[in-house]
């Protein structure tokens, strides 16, 4: 009789994958991964190789914001420990990573051997990554080893959370054992919680003179960039985005009020939602950013919070309440209008640029960037002033803005937007980042040329970390300064511009605008004083807690 013939596990776990939409891993090789390298090439899974296994797992947090879920496959040790601040950035930020890491083979560990890249007892690995996944498997035993993938893919998708997934090298290719379909448990609605939180909700709506949305993350990760369009478009309520939030709707909708943050915020959005009567927090994660360092005006008493799986409307609680079913309840029972807009969009007009032998500014540049943004571009964004500036940019489409906006890590944006391009291939990158944070991971820019990527970097250049300085200013604030615009030289086929007054930086953006067939880098110098007016808000604010103030 012969023997059936099962996939092998490593087979499994790729199969697994691209059925989750995951057609990419990026990554670095090394030996204890080698074996599920091989077995990738001859997948319909693409290896994409970064220079570096941080930059693999930034990499794949902006593809799984775009295609609903990423991956990474490192190995052991030397490789998964360099992930660790990106995949808990994904963690903070409910991006569904799924860190794969080969390791030594089950008979390798045995007799507790000195073998290279072990850094103590072999679960100490998988219990570092405990903290910041949602769900962790070692591949150890082909009898459960399918079912172990399906359930940490699946926890990754229900919690919208990493994943670690550890893989002996010497199981790589040992058959599993298929197991009987299980039916893992859904999350279920609380009917009549539902039906009373939605029914309170209306009855507020009509009693409410300026009733208005406040959007946030957790619609972006739960994909419900549709269903709040839709409640908007039958309302007709006006809606502010939080930073954590931006472009979950389009930011030139007419119902687009701008970026809510406190004190962050422009003078008309705080407005309209300070003097708000009702709000419809709608998946609003009231972290320290969001707030604008706790300077946000929110009145609970007048306000309805919808999050994951509850919903708060001032003293009354609704558990096992999903944010999905309250919004496609509320939108579905809310009545329509015929009625305009009642709070019409700022209009983005901008001085004439360019100003001859004006030298360039943060507001300026982000004047300038709004006007050329199309639908057909997503703006990459990293940490510091270009993240704060960056909340007077209007994207066209939802979904078209991505920052660690709430981890707030720097190296994020170029590795991000790797994955981000590749996720997206109809979208062309903006990539905003300072100087301090190019130089951490900027490497990968040489990835995008490689692979005949065409971004758009515009590095804020101001000779060192702006928002430290802004905060508690020392010379451990400057760094060395870089040619941008020279690293074509190194990193392959890219054009590279130097410019420091308007004139200099519209012909450069129209160059690269221009150019499709490459990366485009713009060293933009700026005063090291220059500053948006949302970060010399924050770092008034910030300065007070560093000097130890009340």
């Amino acid at each position: 009789m012969s023997t059936p013939h099962f996939e092998s596990i490593g087979q499994y776990l790729l199969k697994r994958l691209y059925e989750a939409g995951v057609k990419h891993v990026f990554g670095v090789p090394g030996d204890y991964v080698l074996g599920f390298y091989d077995l990738m090439v001859k997948s319909p899974v693409k290896h994409i190789g970064t220079t570096r296994e941080d930059c693999a797992a930034f990499a794949a947090d902006g593809y799984a914001r775009c295609q609903g879920m990423g991956a990474l496959a490192v190995t052991y040790g030397v490789g998964a420990l360099n992930t660790v601040n990106a995949v808990a950035g994904a963690y903070a930020e409910s991006s569904p990573v799924i860190v794969i890491s080969g390791a030594p083979g089950v008979s390798e560990q045995l007799d507790d051997p000195l073998i290279h890249h072990r850094f103590g007892p072999f679960t100490f690995q998988r219990e570092i990554f405990e903290r910041i996944t949602c769900a962790t498997v070692v591949l150890n035993d082909p009898v459960i080893a399918f079912r172990q993938i399906d359930h940490a893919l699946a926890a990754a998708r229900r919690y919208c959370k990493p994943v670690y997934i550890e893989i002996p090298r010497d199981l790589v290719m040992v058959s599993g054992y298929p197991m009987p379909a299980e039916s893992l448990q859904q999350f279920v609605s609380d009917e009549s919680a539902l039906a009373e939180a939605v029914a309170e909700t209306l009855e507020l709506m009509a009693q409410s003179i300026s009733p208005m949305i406040i959007a946030g993350v957790e619609l972006h990760r739960r994909g419900l960039q549709g269903d709040l369009l839709e409640l908007v478009e039958r309302s007709h309520l006006p809606v502010a985005a939080t930073l954590t939030g931006k472009s979950v709707i389009a930011e030139r909708h007419p119902a687009y009020l701008g970026i809510y943050e406190g004190a962050m915020s422009s003078e008309h959005a705080r407005y309209m939602v300070e003097q708000s009567d009702l709000l419809l927090m709608l998946g609003v994660t009231l972290n320290d950013i969001d707030t604008g360092i706790y300077t946000a005006k929110l009145d609970p008493h007048h306000m309805v919070r919808a999050a994951l799986d509850e919903v708060t409307i001032r003293a009354h609680r609704y558990p096992r309440v999903s944010l999905a079913d309250f919004l496609s309840a509320l939108s579905g029972s809310v009545k329509t209008t015929g009625e305009a807009f009642t709070a019409p969009p700022v209009a983005l007009q901008a001085e004439k640029f360019p100003q001859i032998h004006r030298p360039m500014s943060t507001a300026r540049l982000v004047e300038r960037l709004n006007q050329v943004l199309s639908p057909e571009m997503m703006v990459i964004c990293d940490v510091g002033d270009c993240l704060f500036a960056s909340i007077d940019l209007r994207v066209h489409e939802q979904s078209e803005f991505l920052a660690s906006s709430y981890y707030a890590t720097m190296g994020f944006a170029v590795p991000a937007a790797l994955g981000a391009q590749i996720a997206r291939p109809d979208h062309r990158a903006l990539i905003l980042v300072g100087d301090g944070a190019f130089q951490m991971t900027g490497t990968e820019l040489s990835t995008h040329a490689h692979l005949g990527l065409n971004p758009i970097v515009i590095v804020f250049n101001n000779a060192g970390y702006s928002t430290e300085r802004f905060i508690l200013e020392g010379p451990f604030n400057d760094i060395s300064p870089w040619r941008f615009d020279r690293l074509g030289e190194v990193f392959g086929p890219l054009s590279g511009y130097d410019v420091r007054t308007e004139e200099e930086f519209e012909e450069a953006l129209s160059s690269a605008l221009e150019n499709q067939s490459m990366p485009s880098i713009i060293n933009v110098h700026l005063a090291v004083d220059d500053a948006s007016s949302a970060m010399q808000r924050l770092a008034a604010h910030l300065k007070t807690r560093v000097k130890g103030e009340s």
